[in-house]
Order: C-alpha cells, then sequence, then structure tokens
C-alpha cells in the first residue's frame, strides 16, 4: 500500500514538472496545474507515511501557487508543511512554517485564518516550550483584537495569562490580565470581570505588593454588581487577613470552592499564598501574653515562640 502511495506520487510529481515546462506552443508555464499535482503527491506521500517528502511536495505546492499570485492558496499549503513537521516530532521547525503561513494570510487580507492558525500553533508547542506558546497566543489575540473580534482575543489572551503565571512571570501576567479585565468589560461580561479581579488579587499578592492587589478590588467596585457579591466579599477578607497576618483567615479564603476551582494556574496561587511573618502564631501570643505575665513567664520565650515555624 505504502510503496504504490509512494509511486502514485512521483507520478503526480512528474505531470507537475510538465506543467512547468514551456514550448513554441505554450510560452508561460502552468502554475495552477502544477500545484494541483505537487497538493495530490503530498497526499500520497503523507499517506505513506513519508512526511518529509510530503513537507517538500506541499512547500513546492506552495510555490506554484505565489507564482500564480493565490497567497491563500500558497499559505494553506505552508501550513499543511509544518503540520508534516510536526508529524517528525521537529516543533520548531512545525511553528516556523506556520508563522510563514500566518504572514501570508495577512498579507492576502484574511487576518482571522491567520489568528486561528497561530491559536493551532500554540497548542502544539505549548507541551514543550511555554514561552514561544505565550507569545503565538499573544500574537494571535493581537490579530482578533484589530479585527474587533474581541470575544476571540480576549480567549487567547487568558491563555497567555495563565502560562506566564505558570512561568512565574508574575509582572507579565499581571500586565496581561489587566488587558484580559478591560476587554471583558467593553464586551460588558461583568461576571468574567470579577474573577480576573481576583486573579489579579492573588497575583500581586504572590507579588508581594498588598497595595496592588487592595487598589485591583477598588477599582473594581465600579463594576455593576461586584460590590457586596461572593467575589468581592471573598477579596476584601483575603486582603483584610493578608494586611493583618491572620494565617488562618487568609487559608480558609484560599481553600474556599469560589478560589479552589478557578483555573488550574491561578488555583495553584491561591492554595500556595502565604502570609509573611506567621500571623495565626503571632495572634495567639499576643492573647496568651497576659497569662504568661500573671505565671512570671519570661517575656523573651514568646518572642522566640512567634517566629518558631520561620515564615509560614
Amino acid at each position: 500500500m505504502a510503496a504504490q502511495k509512494i509511486n502514485e506520487a512521483h507520478e503526480h510529481i512528474a505531470k507537475a514538472e510538465k506543467c512547468l515546462k514551456t514550448s513554441m506552443t505554450k510560452w508561460k508555464p502552468d502554475y495552477d496545474s502544477a500545484a494541483s499535482e505537487y497538493a495530490k503527491a503530498a497526499v500520497c506521500f503523507k499517506n505513506a507515511k513519508q512526511y518529509e517528502q510530503a513537507k517538500d511536495a506541499y512547500l513546492k505546492e506552495a510555490e506554484n501557487h505565489t507564482e500564480n499570485k493565490t497567497l491563500f492558496h500558497a499559505a494553506k499549503a505552508i501550513e499543511q508543511a509544518g503540520m508534516m513537521m510536526k508529524e517528525q516530532k521537529k516543533m520548531p521547525e512545525a511553528i516556523q512554517y506556520i508563522e510563514k503561513a500566518c504572514m501570508m494570510y495577512m498579507e492576502n487580507g484574511t487576518p482571522d485564518t491567520a489568528a486561528m492558525a497561530l491559536d493551532r500553533a500554540g497548542k502544539l508547542i505549548e507541551p514543550i516550550n511555554l514561552e514561544k506558546a505565550v507569545d503565538l497566543y499573544q500574537k494571535a489575540a493581537g490579530v482578533f483584537e484589530n479585527e474587533d473580534r474581541l470575544r476571540q482575543a480576549v480567549e487567547l489572551l487568558g491563555k497567555a495569562s495563565r502560562l506566564l503565571v505558570r512561568l512565574r512571570r508574575l509582572d507579565e501576567a499581571a500586565v496581561a490580565l489587566l488587558k484580559e479585565k478591560n476587554m471583558y468589560k467593553e464586551i460588558e461580561n461583568f461576571p468574567m470581570c470579577f474573577k480576573k479581579t481576583t486573579a489579579q488579587v492573588l497575583i500581586h499578592l504572590h507579588r508581594g505588593d498588598y497595595v496592588a492587589a487592595d487598589k485591583c478590588v477598588r477599582e473594581s467596585y465600579s463594576l455593576p454588581g461586584y460590590s457586596g457579591s461572593e467575589d468581592c466579599i471573598a477579596m476584601e477578607t483575603l486582603l483584610q487577613g493578608y494586611d493583618e497576618q491572620d494565617e488562618d483567615q487568609v487559608y480558609r479564603v484560599c481553600n474556599s470552592p469560589l478560589l479552589k476551582y478557578m483555573d488550574n494556574d491561578y488555583a495553584k496561587l491561591a492554595i500556595s499564598l502565604r502570609v509573611p511573618g506567621g500571623g495565626a502564631k503571632k495572634k495567639k501570643a499576643a492573647a496568651a501574653a497576659p497569662q504568661a505575665g500573671a505565671g512570671g513567664a519570661p517575656a523573651g520565650a514568646d518572642d522566640e515562640d512567634d517566629y518558631e515555624g520561620g515564615l509560614c
């Protein structure tokens, strides 16, 4: 079966080369027919699992479409060449071809197709290179945003934000989340704005920036329905606990269903959040101080106990 397909592929290549020849009666190469034959050859090679030869055939198809000024079809062929590299587990090369195809889609005036291809490329590279996936998702979001397709853009921004958190690039994640939240506000999806505020607070507290976290909540009061909502109360309680170094209060909020069932990357931020200085022990020590004084225990013993466990 494979040998038969390979023979078929070579027959199509021979036909393609014939289409490109000129003579006294045929002055111009027939690029359209040649592209069609190379496409058929590529499919035959692909079915025979000869992915390198399939890639070459797709690139030949793209060359002929380009000569014929049919850029959309050329881009499609180059994208298929990228998929052949993916079949060979050559992901960086696959992504290069897909990015090249996206440039041609843009040049052809079909930006939506470019953005969707960038999204597909991001999904391909994400398991092995998070940084590149962030770049591709952000590019795709930018294309959709330029086309005023904000719902598609914000979804891709969300993917990029989550990966930035996973990479611990929290400063960039904070910027990306603000953009994401503003976009949800623009399309009037206020419940998602609430969720993004929660994510912002978690990121800023992990950055050690209580002021920025508090500012995110205060700015969200202007969102319809936020003040007094479950999300709002949870964040106010979290910030109060963090500010007062009440570890128990912070733990309760961070392990509540509201936060535990967020997107996984944000849920991990919640359950790993710690109060600086071990606040729970401080409270207990302060409450026990009068009794200790009555018993004549040395004050220094309590002071040492405050930080016995180090940072919680």
